[in-house]
């Protein structure tokens, strides 16, 4: 199996157990990650949701090239990116807020789906990026819409995707990106930034999150997500994404 879902005392968390790729994401994730979606939105009693993995040292690496390399059009692509911008989307828009529970890196697709969710807990030390650009792709899942919905800054926004490059944990908590920071075990960690929030009902939580969502309706994310998905799909089949997965594949 690739992914671990469990509930404990209103928290579902989602975990991919992949950390040999660097917890990459292949169809049994696409498919894990909708399993977990479905349960928090059928269940009232649900707090949190959490999205996380194994390993220590990758939360997600993005898509599983090993697995998606056989995509070279426009047509074969956009399929895989189109369920995971869906799926993104819904990530974004449940009703209970989401925490990217985060112990280390996150680059590319894993980025975009930190970006799905509404806090973000980082380990001091981890190191993330939206290094698409690198493989002459943008953001394939939302990502870059999801960024510039919820985050502040415009200039600040298209450098972090433009530059391509990872980032340390503190300077991303500095550009507010990350939410907190943490050292020593993440569990602890979750522990401690949930109890924050244990004297307020649960309703409540819900009905700050029903505000948010509706901005994003009237906003028109999720069109907004699925033409830069599209946009992803013209630019994977170019000869410069597939030179520079070759070269990517070939360290």
């Amino acid at each position: 199996m690739s992914v671990n879902i469990t509930s404990d005392q209103g928290i579902v968390t989602f975990t991919i157990t992949r950390p040999e790729v660097r917890n990459a994401v292949n169809q049994e994730v696409m498919d894990g990650l909708e399993q977990f979606i479905d349960l928090v939105e059928k269940d009232d009693d649900i707090k949190w949701g959490v999205v996380t993995s194994e390993g220590g040292k990758a939360f997600c690496s993005g898509g599983d090239l090993g697995e998606f390399h056989s995509l070279e059009t426009s047509a074969q692509a956009l399929p895989m990116l189109s369920r995971m911008t869906e799926l993104l989307y819904r990530l974004a828009t449940l009703p209970i807020p989401v925490i990217a529970l985060m112990d280390g890196t996150a680059v590319g697709g894993g980025c975009e789906i930190a970006s799905a969710c509404d806090y973000r807990l980082m380990k001091s030390g981890a190191k993330a990026g939206f290094i698409q650009g690198t493989l002459a792709i943008t953001t394939g899942w939302g990502g870059a819409s999801l960024l510039y919905e919820k985050e502040p800054g415009h200039s600040a926004i298209l450098q972090l995707l433009t530059e391509a490059r990872v980032h340390t944990a503190e300077d991303l908590a500095e550009r507010g990106w990350i939410t907190e920071l943490y050292t020593g075990d993440k569990q602890v960690a979750l522990d401690r930034f949930t109890s924050k929030f244990e004297h307020i009902h649960s309703s409540v939580m819900r009905a700050y999150k029903a505000i948010a969502i509706r901005k994003w309706e009237r906003s028109d994310l999720k069109n907004r997500m699925i033409e830069e998905c599209k946009q992803c799909s013209i630019l994977w089949e170019s000869e410069a994404h597939h030179a520079a997965v070759h070269q990517f594949r070939s360290r």
